[in-house]
């Protein structure tokens, strides 16, 4: 079960990790959605960390 709860959240962590990437490239970024792009993948980071 662990096994999959962290496979989950690495996922999920790589998806983040591409919509930060996508939109930094854009012509015009939001600073503001990669912000909280990055307070959501740092969060997920965290909690691998615990597991």
């Amino acid at each position: 079960m662990q096994n999959t709860h962290r496979s989950s959240l690495e996922h999920k962590h790589a998806g983040l990790d591409r919509r930060i990437a996508d939109e930094a490239h854009r012509p015009r970024p939001d600073h503001l959605l990669i912000a909280e792009l990055k307070r959501r993948k740092l969060r997920l980071k965290e909690e691998l960390a615990t597991l």
